[in-house]
């Protein structure tokens, strides 16, 4: 069975509310939700709510970086949500980006392949109740064991761009985590991973038939990660570079409304999923044809309420 993702927790909504929102997500065929993590919540805590509001969902974080928590928090975390939710849970871990790292949480954005390496061989040790007690290229660990063993340990994905990460999640974890892609870069990026793992992709999506908000929503948000070093390397590694040269010189000049309207509209409409919920499903569905294994849908503002959205994009609608 196709599984079938959205992005939680939901904008406007307070997470006291999210328990309901989370049993009508399963009723309505959603398999999954996963969580991100940078200046809004935490990437556990909605899906320590969603594994006792609705068991049948999977959970997963999309991503949590390696370095804003130290080892050993990451791995008695995992742990928490894997005894919570007993073969439902995964972990996604990334590098995150300078950004978040360096300029919100004052560590130091050093050498994300090997911190990434380095973070999933501890947590195979430690997730597998093993005394952890070794140097790694980028930390040491001595000592550590979990106080609470885990009967099942979780997979672990790898938040990756490109090459050299994408192969790095083929070759040490069980799957990729890729965004801000379009359908037809799948096939490039899971070309790099292998066969056999799992690609979850965060698919952003506007359901709205007004292509031109659809357009202003969806440069909005180009714009603001795309900017972001990492992000730019990755779609230069993809071929869109002459593309998006125009946005990237306006934003580094430091004209913002040059930078919007520098965004060809083709390359909006290829990594936002807008237009009717007929035409969104369509969409979403060459994201699995070209690889994706868990479709997540992100939610942008603009489109329709959230009830709404969520229950015509939901499997049971199709």
């Amino acid at each position: 069975m196709q599984r079938y993702g959205i992005t939680v927790p939901f904008d406007g909504v307070s997470l006291s509310e999210h328990p309901a929102w989370y049993e009508r997500l399963a009723e309505l065929g959603y398999s999954d939700v996963w969580t991100g993590e940078a200046n809004s919540s935490d990437g556990f805590t909605p899906l320590a709510l969603a594994a006792v509001a609705a068991p049948q969902l999977k959970l997963g974080t999309a991503v949590v970086p390696v370095y804003t928590r130290g080892p050993g928090l990451l791995a008695m975390q995992a742990a928490t949500m894997a005894e919570l939710a007993p073969g439902r849970f995964a972990l996604g871990v990334g590098s995150s980006s300078d950004v978040i790292v360096e300029q919100w949480n004052a560590a130091k954005f050093t050498e994300p392949y090997k911190r990434v390496r380095d973070t999933v061989r501890f947590l195979r040790l430690a997730l597998s109740g093993e005394k952890v007690d070794a140097e790694f290229e980028t930390f040491s660990v001595h000592g550590f064991r979990l106080g609470r063993p885990v009967g099942e340990p979780p997979p672990i994905y790898v938040a990756a761009l490109r090459a050299g990460m994408l192969r790095l999640a083929g070759r040490e974890a069980d799957g990729a985590i890729i965004n801000w892609l379009s359908a037809r870069d799948v096939s490039q990026v899971v070309a790099e991973v292998g066969e056999g793992k799992e690609i979850v992709a965060r698919i952003f999506v506007c359901l709205t038939d007004d292509v031109e908000r659809a357009r202003f929503v969806g440069r909005m948000a180009i714009a603001a990660y795309l900017n972001v070093a990492v992000y730019a390397a990755f779609h230069d590694w993809l071929g869109r570079g002459p593309l998006l040269e125009g946005m990237w010189t306006a934003w580094r000049a430091g004209d913002r409304k040059a930078a919007l309207a520098a965004i060809p509209d083709e390359v909006v409409d290829a990594l936002v999923v807008h237009g009717t919920a007929a035409e969104c499903r369509e969409h979403v569905g060459r994201y699995v044809e070209n690889g994706v294994t868990v479709p997540v849908l992100a939610l942008l503002p603009g489109g329709e309420d959230l009830s709404k959205t969520v229950e015509s994009l939901a499997p049971r609608s199709a």
